[in-house]
């Protein structure tokens, strides 16, 4: 068992120390804005489900340049990196995700691309909403995909 990949595993358990902080953040930053309307928390959400992307987004970018050796680098090298993690890697890796939380977790790496690129008060309450709802159940499965991704790692 390498070293290195016994790192990694305690680096993604980690990670989701981090995780679960923005996505009380979320939460929190959500039912300000439904009780006050105040864009300001509708901005605040919209920030957290984008730091909360960018996160597992982080652990992927581990495992790519870990134990995949190979990172996308394509103007799309997002999305790529997302699909990357679907992928059976014989004999480095089992897949990180399946291809349900891929499709998921998609939409939120379409959405930290909109909270790059659009102004704030353009933001869409409606489609901020939707995420904000689905967040709690799509957090818990990555949470459970990545630990047994981790798993893995320490077992082999």
């Amino acid at each position: 068992m390498s070293s290195d990949l016994v790192r990694l595993a305690k680096r993604i358990r980690g990670e989701f120390d981090e995780l679960e902080i923005v996505l009380l953040r979320v939460k929190e930053s959500w039912e300000s804005y439904q009780r006050s309307s105040d864009d300001y928390y509708l901005d605040s959400a919209a920030l957290n489900l984008h730091g909360l992307y960018n996160g597992l987004e982080r652990v992927f970018e581990l495992i790519a340049t870990t134990i995949d050796e190979s990172k996308p680098n394509a103007e799309n090298w997002h999305q790529a990196l997302l699909l990357q993690m679907t992928e059976d890697k014989p004999p480095l890796r089992p897949a990180v995700l399946s291809r349900t939380i891929y499709i998921k977790l998609d939409e939120y790496r379409g959405f930290r691309h909109v909270v790059r690129n659009l102004y704030t008060y353009k933001f869409d309450p409606k489609r901020i909403q939707k995420l904000v709802d689905e967040v709690p159940d799509l957090y818990a499965q990555v949470r459970i995909e990545l630990f047994a991704f981790a798993d893995f790692l320490e077992h082999h």
